[in-house]
């Protein structure tokens, strides 16, 4: 990229590479966290950022006790920073999307017991009927961006609002109250004696918490996590009842369904995709194989 005179003091250049490094570090506040986010090593992410500093002549982070902050002439970098890479990545995805060969590489995402416990044997399936496509799958808390490409195809219980992403109702999953087998069953508006095993106060307003305070109002809380997985194996450990999707939680052993007269609240999953890769061949036969196994 061919900067201006006049802020920066002379005609800078700078590569995609650089911009990228500062992006990431804008964007996550830490050289560890963009490292992670590039696939580096944070004394290179370091090494890199000095060297931006001094090609552009310009100190753009204030390093602080909390992490990277822009400064003023950061914060006017990083507006034509993130024009550059709209341009750089829309360019990318229209190439990936002229692919018709099934090959190449597939990256994902979704929450972590959607993709063990639901899009895992859909995978196998796929990579068995494709060898020649590697497929990545990223499973943690975080909504990575389809516009970015940070994934191709994304799976989440929330719509997609972005306007170049296509997307679409996947499926409903039903959820279920468990419980150690073998321990009583509560009664519906009780829950007096019951201790619950629920997601951590950042998810509170999740259907299935408020399902369980209006329905056991009596109840306490014994542990809080955002893993379904870990919730499931605290469950059938005989720390508290839980609210999970019954994909895991039928196949999870020593627990068993407590019927309330009412199901907990179950959640809609959509699949979600960029709209310039519409045509690339291997993405399209991952979701036929996925609609096919799983939409309802």
């Amino acid at each position: 990229m061919a900067g201006q005179s006049g802020q920066f003091g002379s005609t800078v250049m700078m590569e995609w590479s650089d911009l990228r490094i500062f992006l990431a570090i804008a964007r996550t506040g830490t050289l560890g966290a963009a490292a992670r986010q590039l696939g580096q090593t944070q004394p290179t992410m370091g090494r890199r950022l000095r060297a931006l500093e001094a090609a552009v002549g310009q100190t753009l982070f204030q390093r602080t006790r909390d992490g990277f902050v822009l400064t003023e002439e950061g914060t006017a970098v990083l507006g034509h920073a993130e024009r550059i890479e709209e341009e750089a990545l829309g360019l990318e995805r229209q190439l990936a999307g002229q692919g018709q060969h099934l090959e190449g590489n597939l990256r994902l995402s979704s929450s972590d017991w959607f993709g063990l416990h639901v899009l895992s044997p859909v995978l196998a399936e796929f990579v068995d009927i494709h060898p020649g496509v590697t497929v990545e799958l990223l499973t943690d808390a975080r909504l990575y961006s389809l516009p970015r490409r940070e994934a191709d195809m994304v799976f989440r219980i929330a719509r997609f609002d972005e306007p170049e992403v296509i997307s679409r109702r996947l499926l409903h999953m039903p959820y279920g109250l468990y419980i150690r087998s073998g321990l009583p069953h509560p009664r519906r508006g009780d829950g007096a004696g019951c201790r619950l095993v629920t997601m951590d106060t950042a998810f509170d307003g999740m259907p299935d918490v408020g399902w369980l305070r209006q329905n056991l109002p009596g109840a306490t809380i014994a542990f809080r996590s955002n893993n379904r997985d870990v919730q499931a194996r605290l469950c059938a450990a005989g720390t508290g009842l839980a609210v999970l999707p019954r994909p895991l939680g039928d196949a999870t052993p020593g627990i068993e369904r407590v019927d309330l007269g009412a199901a907990p609240p179950g959640r809609d999953t959509f699949v979600g995709y960029h709209r310039d890769l519409k045509r690339l061949a291997r993405l399209r036969a991952l979701l036929d194989l996925v609609i096919d196994r799983l939409a309802h």
